[in-house]
């Protein structure tokens, strides 16, 4: 083990993290397409205070905020494996349910918890909007539907935007907890890479690079559709 740094070693398992973006990314925008109508729509049941809705998601969102991800990863990763697997073999379903890619369980972790971080989002978006506009919607003979897709919702996103870029990013270097699940992202491959000549510090300093132009990368993406919004901002101002 040399006194120094690596430096070929740093270089070589710079690429090797650099090709973890891709699960990388595949997480992210998964758990994204899930998480952002999820979301939205909970936000609304809370706002409406939707009977059943409104408690479970109050105590969804409370239960997500208050733990830890990476104990939501182990119960998940953990615990939903273990059920399915006593569930197939009581009905005798030939399925083998620890046969199955992790990746899946980082779609429904990740989801999960940005599914809560989301709904508080759009909670406090969608009341800044002012509420006589779905009135004035509905009394030109707009439905909920149109109302919302045409006025409510694209001001919510002028407002949401930045949070939005923030648990988006956020969500990116929570991947980072995926080595939990043996999930083969940035993390998991530096310090597998890492393991033969026990060159952690390098393998850290690439698993930092790379999140670092990563998440710059897609908070840059954030602020040009941020400005495109504004003009929407402008408009209704």
């Amino acid at each position: 083990m040399s006194d120094g740094l690596n430096y070929k070693f740093l270089w070589e398992t710079f690429f090797v993290a650099l090709s973890g973006v891709p699960i990388t990314l595949l997480v992210t925008a998964v758990a994204l397409a899930i998480a952002l109508p999820a979301g939205f729509l909970l936000a609304i049941s809370r706002i409406n205070k939707i009977p059943i809705l409104y408690r479970l998601a109050q105590a969804y969102v409370s239960f997500v905020r208050g733990t830890p991800i990476i104990i939501q990863i182990f119960i998940v990763y953990s615990s939903v494996p273990l059920l399915l697997d006593l569930f197939f073999k009581k009905y005798s379903i030939g399925i083998h349910v620890y046969d199955v890619n992790p990746i899946w369980y980082a779609f429904i972790v990740f989801s999960l918890n940005t599914t809560a971080i989301l709904i508080e989002v759009f909670r406090s978006a969608i009341n800044t909007v002012d509420k006589g506009q779905l009135e004035a919607a509905q009394s030109v003979g707009l439905t909920n539907f149109q109302a919302y897709r045409r006025i409510i919702i694209p001001q919510t996103l002028v407002v949401s935007m930045p949070n939005i870029c923030t648990a988006t990013v956020n969500l990116i270097k929570a991947t980072s907890l995926g080595y939990a699940m043996s999930l083969q992202e940035i993390t998991l491959k530096a310090k597998v890479a890492a393991n033969v000549g026990y060159n952690y510090v390098e393998a850290y300093l690439d698993i930092f690079l790379v999140y670092l132009i990563l998440c710059s990368v897609v908070e840059y993406g954030f602020k040009l559709y941020e400005k495109r919004l504004s003009r929407y901002k402008l408009t209704v101002a």
